[in-house]
């Protein structure tokens, strides 16, 4: 079922995190997917804040991957802006993370466009899309199901 919501504030952004939270478990992958400054990571941050995370989220554009701790299952951010592809995520050993006969949490991941055929078997996909500087429009959908190379 797909879910179409504008929001407009960071109080309704939480309302739809808290959602989106309830329907999480282990193993699972959330794809994100959005223009720059579309506000993918602050939706993760309102989704592991409803998990009960209270550590600081943020971008993980330079670290690449940031993990956070909730008392449900561990969060496992990624941003992939900076790969180069499927090869590059791999010599990383990403790859493991995207196994989910291995994985122990839930997996989001901005720009996944840029390691296509890494994620086998995503559960979601958020697409996020600026209306103007305040208004977001978020689709969330099952994701479509990718072919492993």
């Amino acid at each position: 079922m797909k879910v179409k919501m504008e929001v407009s504030s960071l109080g309704q952004l939480a309302e739809l995190g808290k959602a989106f939270a309830a329907a999480l478990q282990k193993p699972m992958i959330v794809v994100l997917k959005g223009d720059l400054g579309a506000g993918k990571t602050t939706f993760v941050k309102m989704v592991a804040a409803a998990l009960g995370c209270f550590e600081e989220v943020t971008s993980p554009t330079f670290a690449l991957l940031n993990t956070y701790h909730t008392p449900k299952f561990p969060i496992y951010h990624f941003d992939m802006y900076r790969l180069e592809g499927v090869e590059a995520a791999r010599e990383l050993g990403f790859d493991e993370y995207f196994d989910k006969s291995r994985l122990d949490g839930v997996v989001f991941v901005e720009w996944p466009e840029n390691v296509e055929g890494l994620i086998g078997e995503a559960d979601f996909e958020v697409e996020i899309s600026k209306i103007d500087e305040r208004k977001r429009l978020f689709v969330i959908s099952p994701a479509k199901k990718e072919k492993q190379i």
